[in-house]
């Protein structure tokens, strides 16, 4: 049976690994709102881009 400390140990490194992954995600997020472009005022960010009509077809591989 492992030791207790052991198992404390394992806990906080997981624990800072969920963490350090967490500040890993908000910092993309944040990078990734300051490069987008500002939106026309009445614009929707979700349909910003989309062309309305047909698509064209998706290439096979």
């Amino acid at each position: 049976m492992p030791h207790p400390s052991h198992n404390k140990r394992q806990k906080e490194k997981s624990r800072q690994d969920r963490q350090r992954e967490k500040d890993e995600r908000r910092k993309r997020r944040k990078e990734e709102k300051a490069s987008r472009r500002p939106l026309e005022p009445g614009e929707d960010r979700d349909l910003a881009g989309i062309v309305p009509g047909p698509q064209p077809p998706a290439e096979e591989d």
